[in-house]
């Protein structure tokens, strides 16, 4: 199977570009100390891109991008924060 993301260019003026797939569902949760991420096709292949994103060339170290309940997430998920470390 090959499939094929459009990850939005990095610019810095712009900032980050969120793409999300239609219909992706992504639930966060905190269950005895482990975090469990669930989500359907399109929401796992959502996070593949939003992880691509904060990995393009140019993107800043400490880059962030944070989803929660009323940015993404579904109703009761914890809140989620992807960041770009060290090179």
């Amino acid at each position: 199977m090959e499939i094929t993301l459009h990850v939005p260019n990095y610019a810095p003026e712009r900032g980050i570009k969120y793409h999300w797939e239609d219909d992706s569902g992504i639930t966060v949760r905190l269950e005895a100390g482990e975090v469990i991420i669930r989500a359907n096709p399109a929401g796992l292949r959502t996070l593949a891109n939003h992880l691509l994103n904060l990995a393009q060339e140019g993107m800043p170290v400490g880059s962030h991008m944070l989803f929660d309940s009323d940015n993404g997430l579904e109703d009761e998920s914890v809140t989620l924060v992807l960041q770009k470390d060290e090179d």
